[in-house]
């Protein structure tokens, strides 16, 4: 997201929409975006520094650490905050700052179940015997003759 700086007024400057992923290149097979990141920022020029705040958002397809099956996951930056000193020219891509705090708030082990909105296929599995209410099974460590020295 490229900013010309000739065009923040004094007051500052307001911007809503949406850009291509910032991810690029980084995107691999496990994290790759769906759709344009969304974002709702305040821009100001401030003592030779460019600073911006607001939120943005990225839908991005995750595969999950238990089950291994893609699904879809909102990140939410609800309150991005930037400021970088400004040298010479009058455009400056704020791209990388996005692109940082949105991996920054990627799930480090991605669960499909995390929202609650679906159940993940590998909490599913069936366990063998009554649930947890057996005794353990001491038997076999009973029957063990240890000699003592």
């Amino acid at each position: 997201m490229k900013i010309h700086l000739n065009q923040i007024p004094p007051g500052g400057l307001h911007l809503d929409g949406e850009e291509d992923c910032p991810l690029g290149d980084i995107a691999t097979p496990e994290i790759r975006c769906v759709g344009p990141m969304r974002y709702s920022l305040d821009l100001g020029i401030s003592d030779g520094a460019l600073w911006a705040n607001g939120m943005i958002a990225q839908t991005v397809e995750l595969s999950c650490v238990a089950c291994l099956e893609k699904f879809e996951h909102e990140i939410k930056v609800p309150a991005f905050a930037l400021h970088t000193e400004l040298h010479g020219p009058e455009n400056i891509d704020i791209t990388p700052f996005l692109r940082e705090d949105i991996l920054l708030n990627l799930p480090p082990y991605p669960h499909c179940d995390r929202d609650g909105a679906r159940v993940c296929k590998a909490a599913k599995l069936e366990t063998t015997g009554d649930a947890g209410t057996a005794k353990a099974d001491w038997s076999a460590l009973d029957k063990l003759k240890i000699e003592k020295l």
